[in-house]
């Protein structure tokens, strides 16, 4: 046979796989309405795990096995997703306040001190209110889960130096939901207190992600840096001391603590921007939330990710971000934070948030959102 027969043989093939499989589904449509009817849980690991063997049995082909499974595996995964908007079509699952805006906020927490970039990030979205600052990240968190403000303001992702790690493992920790999200230009200078130069410099304070941002600069100086909790506070510091150190902050927090800055423009890479999300206790969505935001915890069993992956495609929806950070129990486990783009209205991404719920060991949907 020639290319072009052999090319029609697998056409003609393809055409049966393909009345195969929507015959299938549509095999498995049924089924959920009869396991709806008899309020069985659309996932059994068992079932799944026999049709897996036994096709692995079937396969007469030694080389072609692990293909097999993962074929009826995909298939599988088709077939959970169409039973579960079956059951869904009279259900909706996902409970949350729709508002049209920001209005209700009268308490506002953030990190550090007046000057930080975190005040821009709450200056943003909230205007002139006032503004309650904490001395940690988790002491924001902790303060939205137990309403002692309204809505927190928390750093996630630099475009320099990535992700803010220690924002990524407190969300597993406490209750709460983002509401939006804002991006604000950071403008880092060196600034000091004494007139010195930059040769003098003993020490420079800021904040890891600060630091990170600017370790070119640092490098090329020669200069020791020192972590602190927050920009501003180190600037605070600095300006208390008679010390001949210095802070990397914002010009606009220099300024305002009569620092004198030695340079400006030293991240590595201009513009630099740090993205926050404002959170809340409650579970609200503004009209223009497009992006979803989730936790969850997969097997560490061969597959696990790319199954994972196919639900969202099987649902078309398209993942903007995957973060991986360690569990912290002894394993080498990880848990994985997604961020993806979807309406919580819609009735296909509730049915694959509730097909998440159902079939994890652990699963949190942290909100819904828009991304800037």
């Amino acid at each position: 046979m020639d290319l072009n027969q052999l090319r029609e043989s697998i056409d003609s093939i393809d055409s049966q796989i393909l009345e195969l499989f929507e015959k299938r589904m549509e095999l498995c449509k049924n089924v959920a309405v009869y396991k709806k009817a008899n309020n069985l849980p659309i996932f059994q690991s068992s079932r799944e795990n026999q049709i897996i063997e036994k096709v692995r049995e079937k396969t007469t082909n030694p080389g072609l096995k692990n293909g097999s499974a993962v074929l009826f595996t995909a298939i599988m995964d088709i077939s959970k997703y169409l039973q579960q908007q079956e059951i869904m079509k009279e259900d909706s699952h996902i409970s949350f306040t729709s508002i049209e805006n920001l209005g209700d906020a009268e308490k506002i927490g953030c990190q550090g001190t007046s000057g930080a970039n975190s005040e821009t990030a709450a200056s943003m979205i909230f205007g002139d209110k006032p503004i309650t600052f904490y001395q940690t990240f988790e002491d924001v968190f902790r303060a939205v889960e137990n309403c002692d403000v309204d809505y927190g303001i928390i750093p996630v992702q630099n475009s320099t130096a990535g992700s803010v790690t220690p924002a990524y493992d407190l969300m597993r920790k406490y209750d709460f939901h983002i509401v939006c999200s804002v991006c604000v230009e950071i403008t880092n200078c060196l600034a000091v207190k004494n007139d010195i130069e930059i040769k003098d410099i003993e020490c420079v304070y800021s904040h890891p992600q600060a630091l990170s941002q600017c370790s070119d600069f640092l490098e090329k100086n020669g200069l020791k840096a020192q972590q602190y909790g927050n920009t501003a506070t180190a600037a605070k510091f600095v300006s208390e001391s008679n010390e001949n150190i210095a802070v990397i902050c914002s010009e606009e927090c220099a300024v305002n603590l009569g620092l004198k800055i030695l340079a400006k423009g030293i991240s590595n890479f201009i513009p630099n921007y740090t993205k926050f999300i404002c959170i809340s206790k409650d579970f609200k969505v503004l009209p223009d939330a497009d992006t979803i935001s989730v936790i969850l915890n997969i097997p560490n069993t061969s597959g696990s990710l790319y199954r994972l992956l196919a639900k969202f495609i099987t649902g078309g929806m398209n993942l903007d971000r995957i973060e991986s950070r360690p569990i912290k129990n002894g394993s080498f486990d990880a848990m994985f934070y997604l961020n993806f783009k979807g309406n919580i209205h819609d009735k296909d991404v509730q049915t694959l948030i509730r097909g998440l719920e159902s079939e994890l060991e652990y699963f949190k949907l942290l909100g819904a959102y828009a991304e800037e």
